[in-house]
């Protein structure tokens, strides 16, 4: 009998900081946000059968919220259905790290620096509340799952900050590929404090719009990922 996968549980994420996104307000958004999380966090494995009944009770949401937000999971890729057989978590294929990497080295650091171009005084405020954060954070000591969860709150502050809708679109989805990836080989790599480190000193260059300093950073880090899962595959 197939297992179907609908009730792992979603760790507590680290203390909210003001660049965390608006919290989801429809019952839709919420499934979505919830779904997607265990999503790419893998608590939801690679390939594994989804049942929206099921699902819809482990949210405490209807059916219907349920399947609109699995029907967008299926646009980011996170999901896909087949006629007759039902919907499923996505694969995790390595071979897909050297596309996915093409688009962020590109991206990324075009995101960095239109941040550090652009971003408001708020923003700027708030990224570099978010770069003391992360400069604190004793990684050693974090769950690295969480520590997953935070490099996403910091890839997602950045997207926002560079102030293009459709760049942040691209960014988030290609980002939440990637992070699959990296949780897919996350007992296996050595440095994910280092990684996750790497990002101080990328927001406090946007916070200071220094864009050069940005750029380089941000391609940097893109590249130093894909050297760290490529050396233990």
């Amino acid at each position: 009998m197939v297992r179907t996968y609908y009730d792992a549980g979603v760790t507590a994420a680290p203390q909210e900081h003001a660049t965390a996104p608006p919290a989801p307000t429809s019952l839709a958004d919420q499934a979505y946000t919830a779904i997607q999380d265990r999503l790419i966090m893998l608590d939801i494995p690679p390939m594994a059968p989804i049942d929206d009944a099921a699902l819809s009770s482990s949210l405490g949401v209807g059916r219907t919220p349920v399947r609109e937000a699995l029907k967008r999971l299926e646009v980011d890729r996170l999901v896909v259905a087949y006629p007759r057989r039902g919907t499923f978590a996505t694969g995790v294929d390595i071979t897909d790290l050297a596309y996915i990497s093409e688009i962020r080295v590109q991206l990324e650091p075009l995101a960095a620096r239109r941040a550090a171009e652009v971003a408001g005084s708020g923003m700027r405020t708030e990224l570099a509340e978010l770069a003391e954060a992360t400069g604190g954070l004793d990684a050693g000591a974090v769950d690295r799952t969480e520590l997953m969860r935070w490099d996403l709150r910091v890839h997602r502050a950045i997207y926002r900050a560079a102030g293009n809708p459709h760049l942040q679109d691209t960014l988030v989805r290609y980002h939440n590929l990637a992070t699959r990836i990296h949780c897919l080989f996350l007992d296996r790599l050595a440095h994910v404090d280092r990684h996750v480190g790497e990002h101080a000193g990328l927001l406090r260059a946007i916070a200071a719009g220094e864009a050069d300093t940005a750029e380089t950073i941000s391609r940097d880090h893109v590249t130093g990922f894909e050297r760290a899962i490529r050396a233990v595959i």
